[in-house]
């Protein structure tokens, strides 16, 4: 419906015409929405990349912990969307604000199949309801996945789980609301267009706060040096990047809200020319400082160019976006250095990709978006806005959690591993014949 004008005014009145009008209009609300649908999909299996890559660059002794984090985190960010986050967040304000919610049918567990709207008035006849709630859905529980894998090895099972109820149910939709339910962010001008700073941001301002409070792994620094702790699966890891970079054309490609074939192979082109370059940058980058071929900086900066792009992919041009990505691809580079020379440690360089490279992304729009409306000043604004309320709310929730409950494991399980601790079984087990 966003994609073709159909002006039938002069011939209204005939029967056939408006009868073969409402036929048009089904099909193309029939073939957005199946867009939609393949999209969310695509975005779902990110779930399995970021799997992947954490358990990849993860201990073979915490192998279990992490991938139950990883299969834990949708089911909890689905559930606390259906019960709350899908009504903070949309449709959010009756007027731009902060915090004038309309919360009437504020939860899906009120909420009557008969009730919702899957005609072609529903978003301009780009998806129905119940595709906008799972898609939305899906970006929600992908918020708290970035957290996840800055802090494993150390954090608590239990308390990651409650920070994640918390952060998802609450803190993430109360951002997205300021944008992308019409808040007071829409009404500054601020552009995101897929998530940069609503997403990717907001989870690695999460991350950010749980590597502070639950701190370094036991070995981690050792006379101020950063020590090398070697990943259970570098092969698993290349499969979870990929897998990312093919549920991202779900993410970004969904986030046209309809299957305008023009926008849509547009923004596809958009976020694999950014991804191309951040790997690009990334391997040149890490070459100039540790003087190797670093598989994992490699991958960092393909996610890092995706990250980057994800803000304007539907702004930018392809000149842009390879200028765009290739300088996330060393930033991320950058960022993973310093945060070491801090002694911040993050297992998977979620911080640095999500979180550098989401801002970097962020104010990328007001430097080469093809919009004149969109200002760098406004998207500073709204960046430094959403990281004080992310890492303020982050943080809260993980020092609550850390001197009520606790957020680390003990030295005793940290050093065994979590998988025979909290789990009973190990990952990789090799049994030998008698």
């Amino acid at each position: 419906m966003k994609w073709i004008n159909v002006t039938l005014a002069h011939v209204s009145e005939d029967p056939g015409v408006v009868d073969l009008t409402a036929e048009i209009t089904q099909n193309l609300l029939t073939t957005n929405n199946v867009w939609m649908m393949l999209c969310t999909a695509m975005v779902f299996i990110m779930h399995l990349g970021f799997a992947g890559v954490e358990t990849g660059f993860g201990q073979a002794k915490n192998t279990v912990n992490i991938l139950f984090k990883n299969t834990v985190t949708p089911i909890i960010g689905i559930a606390t969307y259906a019960l709350i986050g899908f009504f903070l967040m949309y449709p959010g304000f009756e007027s731009p604000g902060w915090l004038a919610f309309n919360l009437s049918g504020w939860s899906m567990f009120w909420f009557s199949p008969g009730d919702a709207d899957v005609s072609a008035a529903y978003a301009s006849g780009g998806y129905t309801y119940w595709t906008d709630f799972l898609f939305q859905a899906m970006f929600a529980a992908t918020c708290a996945t970035i957290v996840s894998g800055a802090i494993a090895e150390r954090v608590k099972l239990s308390a990651y789980l409650v920070f994640t109820v918390f952060f998802v149910g609450l803190v993430y939709p109360l951002i997205g609301s300021w944008q992308w339910g019409g808040g007071a962010l829409k009404a500054m001008g601020f552009y995101d267009f897929a998530g940069s700073t609503l997403v990717h941001s907001v989870g690695g301002w999460g991350a950010l706060a749980g590597v502070i409070l639950v701190g370094p792994r036991i070995g981690k620094y050792i006379d101020g040096k950063a020590v090398s702790k070697p990943g259970a699966s570098i092969p698993l890891a290349v499969i979870g990047t990929f897998l990312l970079w093919f549920g991202w054309f779900g993410f970004n490609g969904g986030s046209v809200l309809s299957a305008n074939p023009a926008l849509v192979s547009s923004v596809l082109v958009i976020t694999s020319l950014g991804a191309t370059a951040g790997g690009l940058g990334g391997f040149l980058a890490a070459y100039f400082a540790f003087k190797r071929l670093d598989l994992g900086m490699l991958l960092n900066g393909i996610l890092a160019g995706l990250v980057g792009i994800t803000a304007g992919a539907d702004v930018f041009t392809p000149a842009a976006a390879l200028l765009i990505g290739f300088i996330a691809g060393i930033l991320v580079v950058i960022s993973a250095v310093m945060l070491d020379k801090f002694k911040l440690d993050d297992v998977v360089g979620a911080v640095s990709v999500h979180l550098t490279c989401g801002i970097w992304g962020t104010l990328a729009v007001g430097i080469f978006s093809t919009n004149p409306d969109h200002s760098f000043l406004t998207q500073l604004i709204g960046v430094a806005i959403c990281g004080a309320v992310a890492f303020g709310a982050a943080f809260l929730i993980f020092y609550i959690l850390k001197v009520t409950v606790g957020i680390r494991v003990s030295e005793a399980h940290e050093r065994s591993g979590l998988d025979s601790h909290e789990h009973g079984i190990r990952g990789y087990t090799i049994v030998f014949d008698e």
